[in-house]
């Protein structure tokens, strides 16, 4: 149970780094914190409706592995098995 315990830590590291990383990656609706480090500026580079469709759903994705590993670690801590 030992192995588990630290493979889920490490795949919860690696989820919580991703996260930020995919969401720093979105396209700012502007008037936010997005503007005041320069987001208010118009770029081409993520408009394409199918890339940012994309990289929503791996969000989203992404997010369901981070929660998912928590609510596991949480009822293995909860219960004793770690």
């Amino acid at each position: 149970m030992e192995i588990l315990h630290i493979a889920l830590l490490i795949v919860l590291l690696l989820t919580s780094a991703f996260l930020t990383l995919l969401i720093l990656l979105h396209k700012g609706k502007g008037g936010g914190m997005s503007d005041m480090f320069g987001g208010g500026m118009s770029s081409n580079l993520g408009s394409s409706g199918v890339a940012e469709r994309n990289l929503n759903r791996f969000t989203v994705f992404v997010a369901l592995v981070w929660v998912a590993t928590i609510i596991v670690l949480g009822l293995m801590t909860r219960f004793g098995a770690a």
